[in-house]
């Protein structure tokens, strides 16, 4: 870091995947960070190309993408296809480098998981336990004793698994979860940039279609993380995604079938004991919809008792972009390095 940078208190910081539209987000929500600088943006195939060739709305940052990063900057975003960032991240560790990987490449803790959901062998199994998994409303601690180590990586979570593991994290912790069913739809910008017939306006506009049938790979991470808070292990979570015709957001509805019968009054307090504080997620009153989280780094959630087939169903929605990906992301960045949480998210 340059002596002025020391002066400002700035941390440099560098985005691979730059353009993508997590990288573009990220973009978005760091050039207004006070406390962080852009150093540098890199994407695959790109050198010196202005970020507004990607993302137009950028334009006014006046950033240009490269094919290289730097080697001075304190922390580096990862917005990457799966498998990828797994073999740079050692040579950044190395370099004293702080990691958020919005990848899934550090999310699990057992390494022979990846050839089961993800398709390849992982080749640095040793750092699968050093990295934390960035859901700071479930592990603000950990994400703090990373600012103080020799290994910081920041596995941030699907955005996906933060939705339906925000919406039952109360529930699995008092032992509540005898079976789950997690009915989810996100919008198009969740399958990434890349072009796909399946993808085109003609084949998603006026359709909703269901995906990822018999295993969705952010199934692997919302158990693990149920089963960690649960006090018996956990059945199979059943999860079936969709794709709507939108542009970004996430709704999730949980319906979860209690171990013991429970009231909506002991819900209530439930939620409401387990997100106190929590700035960046809301507890209401009556169902969510994703436009009341459009662009924000907000998680909105609906716990309600069905008294009739006495099941819970529990709703939750969020900005796949933002809390989802990039202002996860951002948040996890702004603990590790001991600042407000909040800060360029508000």
């Amino acid at each position: 870091m340059n002596d002025d940078a020391v002066v400002r208190g700035e941390r440099k910081v560098g985005i691979v995947g730059a353009t993508g539209y997590g990288g573009g987000e990220l973009v978005r929500l760091l050039s207004r960070h006070p406390s962080v600088r852009i150093a540098a943006l890199q994407a695959r195939d790109r050198d010196d190309e202005p970020l507004a060739v990607s993302h137009p709305h950028l334009s006014g940052t006046g950033a240009r993408v490269a094919a290289d990063l730097p080697d001075d900057v304190d922390a580096v975003f990862l917005a990457m296809p799966h498998g990828a960032a797994a073999g740079i991240v050692p040579g950044l560790v190395d370099r004293g480098t702080a990691v958020i990987d919005l990848g899934p490449d550090f999310r699990l803790k057992d390494a022979a998981d990846y050839p089961r959901w993800y398709g390849f062998d992982h080749p640095r199994p040793d750092l699968l336990s050093a990295a934390v998994y960035g859901l700071p409303e479930l592990h603000r601690d950990e994400l703090r004793a990373l600012g103080g180590s020799d290994v910081r990586i920041v596995a941030s979570p699907g955005c996906y698994a933060t939705t339906a593991i925000v919406a039952l994290a109360p529930l699995a912790r008092a032992g509540l979860i005898a079976d789950v069913v997690v009915d989810a739809k996100s919008g198009v910008s969740g399958a990434g940039r890349e072009a796909r017939p399946d993808l085109q306006f003609g084949e998603v506009n006026e359709s909703v279609k269901a995906y990822g049938v018999g295993g969705h790979r952010h199934v692997a991470e919302i158990e693990q993380e149920l089963g960690r808070l649960a006090a018996a292990p956990l059945e199979p979570v059943d999860f079936l995604p969709h794709l709507v015709p939108m542009t970004r957001g996430i709704l999730a509805a949980c319906h979860v079938r209690p171990t013991r019968a429970v009231s909506q009054s002991e819900l209530d307090e439930l939620y409401a004991a387990a997100y106190d504080g929590e700035r960046f997620v809301e507890v209401v009153a009556t169902p969510p919809a994703t436009k009341h989280v459009l662009g924000s780094n907000d998680v909105r959630v609906r716990v309600h008792h069905d008294e009739r087939t006495r099941r819970i169903l529990v709703i939750a929605v969020l900005d796949n972009l933002v809390k989802g990906a990039a202002g996860q992301a951002v948040q996890n960045l702004n603990i590790v390095l001991g600042l407000d949480e909040r800060t360029g998210l508000l």
